[in-house]
């Protein structure tokens, strides 16, 4: 089998999940009405009430609310192949609009959007002054290929010319404990890319240096052991009210958001944060849940909980979120302009939801692509989507004596065909493990590849046992 490279996987890396979002609301169920109601009586956002936030080197007042670029609007409204391309004046209104609502700070990378993100977000913020944004962009140099230092030299002085900028006010080793100890090594260390990123910081043309972790734990520990030496300015992370207790919970190979945080607090480095809504899925919650929140604070959003809980630590510098429509990005300057830190009695509140969620026994998939794309063309991140969505809405149809069972048996068949084409369903799955190894939450992929083709098939073979399939 011909093995597919990495440096495939990033013409196509950062394709958000709006593609998948906007395909499952052809037909709207409970759960996305309700979405869908959170804007209806939209208010706008104030402007000159954005929080902010210092960070200690410079002394750079840093907004709350960070804009994500990885899940940019396409022409047409979703990205159909690696031939669509950004709707670049829907991009340069969304900026402008954030900037006039006080968000100073634009992260980015050289693969997201099939590698067009970078000059897109050049494009946008070059039409205002130099000084009223930050931009983070990364060495994003996944590829066995891109590890020379030939090559990540390349990379990186692309960004510069992709930004329009003569200095780069954040910058990042790309997630790192992918691959681990070997991997950042090769990437970073052996080629002498983080030396001479510390160089180039010195030099001025790089404002903070930092990370961003995914994987294994030694290469967080390590590379946090060594900041007497190389004085990280920041760290981004992954921070949320589901993955502060139970990141390893859901998967024995994460890592708890309450440790990474207070390693950082325990050095007094920033933290950036991503995935405050994990992919989504904490915008999507069932719907017990959903009402349980609606009780407490009916003029939010559902995502806002999510939102408010990532920024209220102190030691949090800024809070990503890829703001694909115009709708995310009020929802999120609502939420920011100022701030509503999370009470303690709504921290156990949350606390208490993530327990339920946890015992849903969903799969723990963000919809970020890194496993994309498959050797054999199978949607994986859209197969689980739609999979977590039933589970979630309480129609997954596992029980044949449950009066709704036919219901439901079809609703997720048809419902399976809108989304994932048949070629690209999980029967062409051959376990060739690719896909495994990139996926940042440690899901074994295959596995649970091969679960969903089982239940599938049980639900078109009305006479298949299903009681062996685990769901």
């Amino acid at each position: 089998m011909k093995k597919i490279s990495r440096r495939s996987f990033l013409k196509i890396f950062g394709t958000g999940a709006a593609a998948t979002a906007v395909t499952l609301t052809g037909c709207k169920n409970a759960q996305e009405q309700a979405a869908a109601d959170d804007y209806e009586h939209q208010v706008e956002p104030p402007k000159g009430k954005m929080t902010y936030r210092t960070n200690p080197n410079g002394n750079e007042k840093v907004s709350l609310l960070g804009y994500g670029m990885m899940r940019l609007p396409y022409v047409g409204g979703a990205e159909k192949d690696e031939n669509s391309e950004i709707d670049q004046e829907q991009v340069n209104h969304l900026v402008d609009y954030a900037l006039e609502h006080g968000v100073n700070y634009y992260d980015t990378s050289p693969v997201y959007c099939q590698g067009k993100s970078e000059t897109a977000t050049g494009t946008a913020l070059h039409r205002h002054p130099r000084n009223s944004y930050y931009v983070a962009t990364k060495l994003s140099n996944f590829d066995e290929a891109t590890w020379s230092r030939e090559e990540s030299m390349k990379m990186y002085h692309n960004s510069f010319k992709n930004l329009q900028v003569d200095y780069i006010d954040y910058y990042l080793l790309h997630a790192i404990g992918m691959g681990g100890m070997d991997a950042l090594n090769g990437r970073y260390i052996d080629n002498g890319m983080l030396d001479f990123l510390v160089e180039e910081r010195k030099a001025g043309r790089i404002r903070n240096l930092g990370f961003s972790y995914h994987g294994e734990i030694e290469v967080f520990d390590y590379l946090l052991s060594q900041h007497d030496k190389y004085h990280w300015d920041f760290v981004q992370i992954e921070l949320n009210y589901l993955d502060w207790d139970y990141a390893n919970e859901i998967n024995e190979r994460n890592t708890d958001a309450r440790y990474l945080y207070g390693e950082l607090q325990k050095r007094h480095i920033p933290a950036v944060i991503m995935e405050p809504l994990l992919g989504g899925r904490l915008a999507n919650v069932p719907q017990y849940i959903v009402k349980e929140m609606k009780q407490r604070n009916p003029d939010h959003s559902v995502a806002s909980w999510a939102f408010r809980y990532a920024g209220t630590p102190d030691g949090v510098l800024t809070v990503l979120s890829g703001m694909t429509y115009m709708e995310h990005l009020k929802d999120n300057l609502l939420n920011y302009c100022p701030l509503k830190p999370v009470s303690k009695e709504e921290t156990a509140f949350l606390y208490e939801m993530a327990r339920h969620l946890v015992k849903m026994e969903t799969i723990p998939c963000n919809d970020c692509k890194y496993c994309m794309p498959c050797p054999y063309g199978i949607d994986i991140p859209a197969i689980f989507v739609h999979y977590n969505k039933c589970k979630n809405e309480g129609t997954l149809p596992v029980d044949r004596q449950d009066p709704q069972y036919r219901k439901y048996r079809r609703q997720y068949l048809i419902g399976l065909d809108r989304v994932v084409p048949r070629e690209r369903q999980p029967d062409h799955c051959i376990q060739c493990g690719q896909c495994e190894q990139h996926c940042p939450q440690n899901i074994k992929i295959p596995r649970e590849l091969a679960k969903i083709d089982e239940f599938i098939e049980s639900l078109k073979n009305p006479h298949q046992d299903i009681t062996s399939t685990k769901l």
